[in-house]
């Protein structure tokens, strides 16, 4: 599991295939990303992917085990 201090607001979040899935807007209860609901993909509302889907942060990026399409697919409003 990757430490949730090393994801940085504003990181940009790209699934495995590369592809841009969102922004960090925040962490929730330190298992959940929020990515930022102003992000064009994201229709306006703020999403939620669990921590077990990143695969590794590096810097300001963080990298999911699922392609974009997967992740916004599963991940969930709130």
């Amino acid at each position: 599991m990757v430490d949730v201090e090393k994801i940085p607001v504003q990181a940009d979040v790209l699934g495995s295939d590369g592809e841009h899935v969102g922004k960090v807007y925040d962490i929730v209860d330190r298992n959940k990303l929020k990515l930022e609901r102003s992000d064009p993909d994201a229709q306006g509302q703020y999403h939620l992917i669990p921590l077990e889907w990143v695969e590794s942060v590096e810097g300001a990026t963080v990298r999911l085990a699922r392609t974009c399409e997967e992740a916004q697919r599963d991940w969930q409003t709130g």
